[in-house]
């Protein structure tokens, strides 16, 4: 089984738990997760090693958070392509950032990305939890199958 690093920015720590319930997933499935705050990524070489990857940012006025967006910059640099990969994010509003982060990682960085990016208001809400454990599997299965 692969080993998976989840990315995540956040203000008011949305974000961060959505991670976490990922990495849960992840873990339910037999597979290693490793949460990291984007802020503690400060070279490419901080991204490497890993098997998958799993960029999250909170959306605010329509955009990921600088911090996501200078990572990925990063992440274009430490040799992604096709490397098993997802997008997630909580929003108050519009919630765009999951899907430019994942974007981003499809066309630009050639990743093999998941079914889609994960798009939640909050952990709290709707089943959020069991969505974002249920993304933490869905990758752990791509990583089994590469």
């Amino acid at each position: 089984m692969g080993k998976a690093v989840i990315v995540y920015g956040t203000r008011g720590g949305g974000t961060k738990r959505i991670a976490e319930a990922i990495a849960e997933g992840i873990r339910i499935e037999g597979g290693e997760a490793e949460v990291i705050n984007v802020t503690g990524v400060k070279k490419e070489g901080d991204l490497q090693g890993y098997d998958g990857y799993l960029f999250g940012s909170p959306t605010y006025h329509g955009q990921m958070m600088q911090p996501m967006k200078t990572m990925l910059f990063l992440a274009e640099k430490a040799g992604l392509e096709g490397k098993a990969g997802g997008s997630f994010g909580a929003f108050g509003w519009s919630g765009e950032a999951p899907g430019r982060i994942f974007d981003t990682m499809k066309h630009i960085l050639k990743m093999d990305m998941g079914s889609g990016p994960l798009r939640l208001k909050s952990i709290a809400l709707g089943g959020g939890t069991a969505m974002a454990q249920a993304y933490g599997r869905e990758m752990a299965r791509k990583l089994k199958a590469s």
